[in-house]
């Protein structure tokens, strides 16, 4: 016997005005076509992770209210972005009548005083004040950059450094607002590339071991792949994320489950690589070998990775290198760089600390503000754990700059492309330290689609979007500012998180969320800011569920795209036409959630599936899908002539990687794993424990470890690195 689930409450119209109103959707359309009504629990739910009581109608009467007056409240908004070339019209706020005078303070120590457009608004009653709006014009002049706007309510001049006192009996001035104003590239320009086209490799760091490794890939690794990949004419090497984990094993595998997307995983950290390891005497310098020596031997076993292992060696010698002294300069540098990353990176730090303190236990309650006596006190007693986790993080720094110097130096175009997860931790730092940025009782995920029947909860908690604009989206601004450091440029997973997410309220299915809606225009504004700042390129994955006109909108500021082979086909199901392909974006044959190309075509993305119960069609019809999805590709590479009648795995693994240099595609990315002949996915999509996700090392097609000294000799790389370079043609720089 069937049951059916009991239809959720519908919202009333004033709750459904409430919603939109804050950008929470009421009804969306579902991966098969269907119009689906969003329900008023969930509403109510989401709402008030906004901050927002609706649970009655007069609480949803009193809302809408606020929401209609709210604006009028606050002399300027609580921050503004604006795109550079254009005029932006900047509402201000005041008593009826009174006089009111802005000015721009520019980041440089200059001013701007703004011009009044005649634009007659008439005034309101708010909260028993009749309050006018004041139209000025921000000019499309304005330089890029972090700047405030003042304006000067009630007499005086809008740079007088008044401080906000009332009016005196001179008629002086009466009060000062101040704003947050970003003026961000209207648009990005083109990667900066010799030839107006580049080709890279994408490799999972961590996976990429040298003899001389901690069991796991490291910074100095990284160093020796840009500068390798850099000599054979390669133009950036994109990473997994970097972003830091759990301080105390268990260390979370996936790196798209940070604590911090800020910081990095100081797990990536060569010891030997810091300076004053060279001055340590011989038995700390014996301390720091023997804790290698505990995980050196993992280095050429194909076994999984061992996170914590690694870990727990590399703190052994990282305390060890840490209470050594260091020189002036070295200590200034270190301060200054402290200075630099500011509360952030203390209050970071201080976290690390607390996970040392409290292993395995929970935290006291007290602990829940990070501005609470409690935590201050904590603070001053656990000051040398501190000081240890920020100088792991000046340590990672200088090791990351090191190697986008490699990279350059060997004439990459681009160098390091880093990769930003979508979200962090429930119970991460960036949560803990930032709490009120971040929706409490939500959930980020997915709504349901045809691989996901019942949908997806990533359990990731979604920021704020009243708070990031109440912030001047410190957030984003401080995290793109670390990351794009030392690199050239970001690849941003799921971009569409920039425009919108789906909200899950605790205690609900995934099925049972909706979308949020972000100020998009601020969001990619700031970041796109923050990269041009970088001299660094934006790449945004927006695979999957996306609205059609954000495509249009990215490649309008410059963000490239993402395309990838398998999953690029026209209406009958055939693989695209190159010619068809977008220009900006990257492009590649396959993705980490997929097998390289040589397990893909032996199906064993279906023979994984269906050994893991994965499957949600019969496993002979998604045998025949998958062989049907082969012959047309392989049909379509006879057709420009890029393979024969009986191709080999090997020329196919090259003529596909030729039919995406045969796209416009502006970057052309080739998996690591691909170019070595490896066969296994480094994640399989909807498994956990039942699966080693981004735990397996890099290997060749008969499972051999490949280590970073195997690869200038690898003639299988080699010869995908040729076959990639005379399909780029005579405009290959090294040609």
């Amino acid at each position: 016997m069937t049951t059916t689930a009991a239809p959720a409450e519908a919202p009333t119209d004033s709750l459904r005005r409430l919603a939109r109103s804050l950008g929470v959707a009421t009804e969306f359309t579902d991966y098969t076509g269907r119009h689906r009504q969003v329900g008023a629990g969930t509403i109510r739910a989401v709402l008030a992770a906004l901050g927002v009581p609706a649970r009655t109608e007069d609480e949803v009467a009193a809302a809408l209210a606020d929401v209609d007056l709210d604006p009028w409240r606050a002399t300027l908004p609580p921050s503004v972005v604006v795109r550079q070339g254009r005029e932006h019209d900047l509402p201000v706020h005041v008593p009826d009548g009174a006089a009111v005078s802005v000015r721009v303070h520019l980041e440089d120590g200059g001013t701007r005083e703004l011009v009044q457009r005649d634009a007659w608004v008439p005034p309101r009653d708010v909260d028993g004040v009749l309050t006018g709006r004041a139209t000025f014009v921000l000019p499309a002049d304005l330089p890029l950059g972090w700047h405030e706007v003042r304006a000067v309510v009630g007499g005086g001049a809008a740079g007088a450094d008044d401080g906000g006192a009332p009016a005196g009996p001179d008629g002086g001035v009466s009060a000062v607002a101040t704003t947050a104003l970003a003026v961000t590239p209207d648009r990005l320009p083109r990667p900066a590339l010799a030839t107006g086209r580049g080709w890279g490799v994408m490799a999972q760091l961590y996976s990429v071991r040298s003899r001389r490794s901690w069991g796991i890939g490291d910074l100095a690794d990284l160093a020796e792949l840009t500068s390798f990949f850099g000599e054979v004419g390669a133009d950036f090497l994109l990473i997994n994320p970097l972003h830091a984990a759990e301080p105390v094993g268990p260390m979370t595998p996936s790196p798209y489950l940070p604590v911090s997307r800020r910081f990095v995983n100081p797990l990536y950290v060569r010891p030997e690589d810091i300076r004053e390891t060279a001055y340590l005497s011989g038995p700390e310098r014996a301390l720091v070998e023997w804790a290698a020596q505990e995980v050196r031997p993992a280095n050429t076993t194909n076994a999984p990775l061992d996170r914590d292992a690694a870990w727990a060696a590399k703190r052994q010698a990282l305390e060890v290198i840490h209470a050594a002294p260091r020189s002036r300069s070295r200590q200034r540098s270190l301060d200054a760089f402290h200075t630099e990353e500011g509360q952030g990176l203390a209050d970071f730090a201080l976290w690390c600390a607390l996970q040392e303190r409290y292993a395995g236990q929970p935290w006291p309650a007290e602990l829940r503000d990070v501005r609470s006596p409690f935590v201050a006190r904590q603070r001053r007693e656990l000051a040398d754990r501190v000081d240890f986790y920020v100088w792991l993080q000046w340590v990672a720094d200088e090791q990351l700059a090191r190697a986008q110097r490699a990279a350059r130096d060997a004439g990459m175009g681009l160098g390091v492309m880093h990769d930003l997860a979508v979200g962090v931790h429930p119970d991460s730092a960036d949560a803990w330290a930032d709490r009120d940025a971040f929706a409490r009782g939500i959930g980020v995920g997915a709504p349901p689609d045809m691989y996901n029947q019942q949908g997806q909860n990533w359990h990731q908690p979604p920021w704020r979007p009243d708070v990031l604009a109440r912030s001047a989206y410190a957030p984003l601004r401080q995290m793109a500012r670390t990351v794009l450091r030392h690199a050239g440029a970001l690849r941003v997973d799921h971009i569409m998180g920039l425009f919108r997410l789906w909200w899950i309220p605790d205690g609900m299915g995934a099925e049972d969320g909706t979308y949020v809606r972000y100020d998009h225009e601020a969001m990619v504004g700031v970041l796109a800011l923050e990269a041009a700042r970088a001299g660094a390129v934006v790449i945004g994955e927006d695979l999957g569920t996306v609205e059609p006109w954000v495509r249009g909108y990215l490649a309008e500021r410059g963000v490239l795209g993402t395309s990838v082979l398998w999953f690029e086909k026209d209406e009958a199901g055939w693989p695209l036409q190159p010619q068809d392909y977008r220009e900006l974006v990257l492009a590649t044959v396959d993705t980490h959630d997929l097998p390289p190309v040589a397990g893909y075509l032996a199906e064993e993305h279906v023979d994984l599936r269906e050994r893991l119960g994965l499957l949600t069609a019969p496993v002979a019809q998604v045998r025949a899908e998958a062989r049907t999805e082969r012959e047309r590709m392989t049909e379509r590479l006879r057709e420009h002539g890029l393979v024969g009648a009986d191709p080999t795995e090997r020329e196919l693994v090259e003529a596909l990687h030729a039919y995406v240099v045969a796209t416009p595609a502006v970057l052309v990315g080739v998996s690591l794993t691909d170019a070595v002949g490896e066969r296994r996915a480094q994640n399989q999509p909807g498994t956990d424990t039942e699966y080693p996700n981004w735990r397996l090392p890099l290997a060749d097609g008969a499972e051999q470890v490949v280590l970073v000294e195997d690869l200038p000799g690898s003639a299988r790389l080699l010869s995908l690195v040729a076959a990639v370079r005379a399909a780029l043609g005579p405009g290959d720089r090294l040609a």
